[in-house]
């Protein structure tokens, strides 16, 4: 194996554990006594789902193609090309497979080669992997450079009377090659929702069937508005405020209470990323290179302080808009633009015991909830 072919197969190894122990401790989120998070890990559990599927099938694509680019100084994910490449595989992938052998076929082209030439079937070889390739990035569900809003729960604010939607969509910031899910809390006061989904009593109406979850918006008449709202509204650059406001001005009928957005990243692995030398420097001591690596990720929350109501005039009015609670006295979540945010990081019990010897575990942990994966479990408040 080539140096090249070993720093892939380092990186795709310690990616694979990094993702398999974020999927551990958002299903553990989903039990008590974290009930308070179980929303919040239901909706991203299968987001990190996509992305374990995403660099499966772009380890499988190394077997035909040669080139695989990260962003090794800053995220520690592969490039938005490579994000872009696997959608357009997706797309294509049909298409692609009806000019390509049956398996079956190209094994025994294989064979037969080897039995007449006395050499390795180089070509064949690559054939079958671009096949398999294909045949995986078109069934599952990867990780897109935008994935489509989903309704997910629907309830009656008692207070207002109005639906209550919680919407959730994902995005790939080409920017900063980082992996995102958005989740938004959103009243309608849509006069055909609040008549159908709101009975006389207050109450969600009992008569209405919801099949959850609903594909985009649960309000048919502004699903394929907001689904671009969501679209143009996820840059990684756009703070969660900027978003939210952005969201109550479009939109006169939708009053969004809450937005969050989960960044799963940067990724720091020994050997491959370049984004933090202190903690690279580290992580090169681990003995097992499945151990060297460090998962951070980052929860930012933005919340209506109040409404204010709509106005009606003679000559104007003007629908009812939010006022959104910025922490101003955390410099950070000022900067942000959020009410309150989290930070989290993800550590293999090896890579913590040696950055922890090291003298480095406060300095790079400081302001870092720390979560320590031994034995496939997710120890927290180490």
């Amino acid at each position: 194996m080539n140096a090249a072919n070993d720093a892939a197969a380092r990186y795709f190894e310690a990616i694979a554990a990094a993702l398999e122990g974020l999927g551990v401790y958002f299903g553990d989120r989903t039990a008590s006594p974290f009930q308070n998070h179980g929303v919040v890990a239901e909706v991203v559990a299968p987001y990190i789902g996509r992305l374990e599927r995403s660099f499966a099938c772009w380890q499988n694509r190394l077997g035909f193609m040669d080139k695989f680019r990260i962003q090794r100084a800053e995220s520690g994910y592969p490039v938005f090309q490579s994000v872009l490449e696997l959608e357009n595989d997706r797309r294509q992938a049909e298409q692609r497979l009806a000019g390509i052998s049956a398996p079956d076929e190209l094994r025994a082209e294989m064979v037969d080669f080897i039995l007449r030439h006395r050499e390795f079937p180089a070509d064949l070889q690559r054939s079958m992997a671009e096949r398999l390739y294909l045949e995986e990035v078109k069934e599952g569900k990867i990780f897109s450079p935008f994935i489509l809003p989903e309704t997910v729960r629907v309830s009656v604010n008692p207070k207002t009377r109005r639906p209550y939607y919680l919407v959730h969509w994902g995005a790939f910031d080409g920017s900063s090659s980082l992996p995102m899910v958005y989740m938004a809390a959103v009243e309608d006061s849509s006069p055909k929702m609040l008549g159908t989904l709101v009975a006389a009593d207050g109450k969600l109406n009992e008569k209405i069937e919801i099949g959850l979850p609903v594909g985009g918006l649960l309000n048919p008449e502004l699903a394929h508005r907001f689904d671009e709202f969501a679209e143009k509204n996820s840059a990684y650059s756009l703070s969660p405020a900027t978003i939210a406001g952005n969201l109550d001005k479009d939109f006169d009928t939708l009053h969004p209470k809450q937005l969050r957005r989960v960044v799963l990243g940067p990724f720091y692995t020994a050997g491959i990323t370049e984004n933090n030398s202190a903690v690279s420097e580290v992580l090169s001591k681990v003995r097992r290179r499945d151990n060297a690596w460090l998962l951070t990720w980052t929860v930012q929350e933005v919340y209506s302080k109040a409404e204010r109501p709509a106005r009606k005039g003679l000559w104007s009015s003007e629908p009812a808009r939010d006022e959104f609670h910025i922490d101003t006295d955390d410099l950070d979540a000022a900067r942000m633009g959020v009410s309150a945010y989290e930070q989290h990081a993800l550590v293999p019990h090896e890579a913590y015991q040696a950055l922890y010897a090291a003298g480095e575990a406060q300095k790079i942990f400081e302001g870092y909830d720390v979560h320590v994966i031994s034995g496939g479990r997710v120890i927290t408040d180490v």
